[in-house]
């Protein structure tokens, strides 16, 4: 009765209404625990309410059940395949929905419901890699920042694929801290063709010569990348370098050149299909037969074999262990050269271009080129290392010859600052004082209360001008006097007035007295004038 009364009510409404209405409704249905009867007919409400044309009571509904894993699936699925600002709410949120579901929303859907598809919590791979296929840039971008989403290599490589060209989409993906090699490479690969095809399009670089430095490039950051790789990474990279045609010869050149022997061995390895540690064996004997079989059976260009053999037997002899210029150590074992640095050996470069000097010129014209661009690779860098320290060490002298100048002129600033200026002495304003008799060891504060109360808030002023003076008890041990100057004091008598000269009061110290005690006797010290005035008025008379 009363859903009927609800629904009837619904037709004359207004938007807002409506919505509170319906949202309220979900809430009781979902959360109210209905009995059975009340239940169905808040379901059907609830499922006519889809029915309505303004977006805000759909939007109601989403909102409502879009947190629930109890919600009716069939409202769940309506709703996903509503308006895309509707159906984002309850795919990025309701767990009533199937991967099926989702994937058929990303087929269907537009990029808001993909992006809130992409922004799930837990994403299979089964999703990731639909939307690997179908998704734009900002589902993929989306994706690739959601740490929770388990996504595939394949489709990270798809991504890269289709939209490697995007900026936002390559530098989400190297953020991402679980990037494979062969990905991370891929993404190397599509920003060094894109500057190549920027540079040729600006007309600083032909075609040929963009081509290849893009290659160099790409071949250069391909080892930077494999730095530190383990066994597993570097086969899993030299097998996605195959396949896209990019393992040559030129690159494992390159990687024996740089010292980074575990790139040349994985590589072999693919190549032959030997294991590594066959490959490694033969490496460190390249003089013998076996290296030249392991190089036929590789695939690689028979002119090139002088230039590995002088190459590796140089490293063997120089005992490289990691990158050019680290300290020997046991050639038993696989250099590794530390990450991001793929620096050419000029040594082994050198040897490789003396063994090339008695091949036929049609030969090694060819070799010779290319390693004459090594070394010149080489030279730069290492010009590059060496302006880069002797850069650092005069900044480190720069800064250590400001900071001795900056202490020779404080210094000076020291010795020329004038002294600073003696402290102004205490002047007591000017204070009558009444007829007040004092007794013999009478103590301080009997005297103050004796005062009137004029003088009793001058005394105690003057006492707070001078405590501050000091900051801590004062040892006047072995000093005779201490001089108050008071400008004038002015006597009152019942017989008559009389105003005296400027007075000067000497206040004896005694070794034993402390600061505190001092500085209690100076009232003490203005009342003893006033007697001595008084005595005087009195010898007068």
């Amino acid at each position: 009765m009363i859903i009927r009364q609800f629904l009837s009510w619904t037709r004359d409404a207004s938007i807002d209404r409506r919505a509170e209405a319906a949202a309220a409704l979900t809430r009781a249905y979902l959360y109210g625990g209905l009995d059975a009867g009340a239940a169905r007919d808040a379901q059907s409400a609830i499922l006519a309410l889809l029915d309505d044309p303004a977006l805000a009571v759909r939007r109601a509904l989403a909102q409502a059940c879009a947190g629930c894993a109890t919600a009716p699936r069939s409202l769940v699925v309506a709703l996903a395949g509503d308006h895309p600002d509707i159906a984002a709410l309850v795919l990025r949120r309701s767990s009533v929905l199937t991967d099926a579901d989702l994937v058929d929303g990303i087929a269907v859907g537009c990029e808001t419901t993909r992006t809130a598809i992409a922004g799930r919590l837990g994403l299979s791979h089964a999703v990731a890699g639909a939307m690997a296929e179908i998704g734009g840039v900002p589902s993929l971008t989306t994706l690739v920042r959601n740490r929770s989403a388990r996504i595939t290599t394949g489709s990270l490589l798809r991504m890269v694929e289709r939209h490697g060209d995007d900026a936002g989409l390559r530098n989400a993906l190297t953020l991402r801290a679980d990037l494979p090699l062969e990905v991370r490479q891929a993404v190397t690969a599509r920003v060094a063709a894109s500057l190549s095809a920027f540079a040729i399009a600006s007309g600083w670089l032909t075609p040929a010569r963009g081509e290849r430095a893009s290659r160099e490039a790409l071949e250069r950051s391909t080892l930077e990348v494999s730095a530190g790789a383990d066994g597993a990474d570097l086969a899993r990279l030299v097998s996605h370098l195959r396949i896209r045609g990019q393992l040559n010869a030129g690159l494992i050149l390159r990687a024996i050149l740089s010292g980074r022997m575990a790139f040349a061995e994985a590589a072999l390895s693919d190549l032959t299909g030997l294991k590594a540690d066959r490959v490694a064996g033969l490496m460190h004997d390249p003089s013998a037969s076996g290296f030249a079989a392991l190089h036929r059976r590789a695939g690689l260009p028979p002119v090139l074999l002088p230039a590995f053999v002088a190459a590796l037997s140089a490293w063997r002899e120089a005992g490289l262990q990691a990158e050019p210029g680290q300290a020997k150590t046991s050639q038993a074992k696989t250099s590794q050269a530390k990450p991001g640095n793929a620096t050419l050996s000029r040594r082994m470069i050198e040897r490789a271009l003396t063994a090339c000097e008695t091949m036929p010129l049609a030969e090694a014209q060819s070799v010779v080129a290319l390693l004459a661009r090594y070394e010149a690779e080489a030279a730069r860098e290492e010009a590059r290392v060496t302006a880069k320290a002797m850069e650092e060490k005069e900044s480190r002298e720069t800064r250590t010859r400001m900071q001795i100048l900056d202490a020779e002129w404080r210094l000076a600033q020291q010795l020329v600052s004038p002294r600073p200026a003696q402290p102004t002495p205490l002047v007591l304003q000017p204070v009558r004082i009444d007829a007040v008799t004092i007794e013999q060891g009478q103590a301080m504060e009997s005297v103050l209360d004796a005062l009137s109360d004029g003088l009793r808030a001058s005394v105690r002023e003057a006492r707070a001008q001078v405590r501050p003076l000091t900051a801590a008890p004062i040892d006047l041990t072995g000093h005779d006097l201490v001089t108050i100057d008071v400008p004038s004091i002015v006597v009152s008598q019942p017989e008559f007035d009389i105003v005296p000269d400027p007075v000067r009061i000497e206040i004896g110290v005694s070794p034993t007295h402390e600061a505190d005690a001092i500085l209690d006797a100076i009232p003490g010290a203005l009342i003893a004038s006033y007697r001595a005035d008084r005595d005087r008025m009195r010898l007068a008379a």
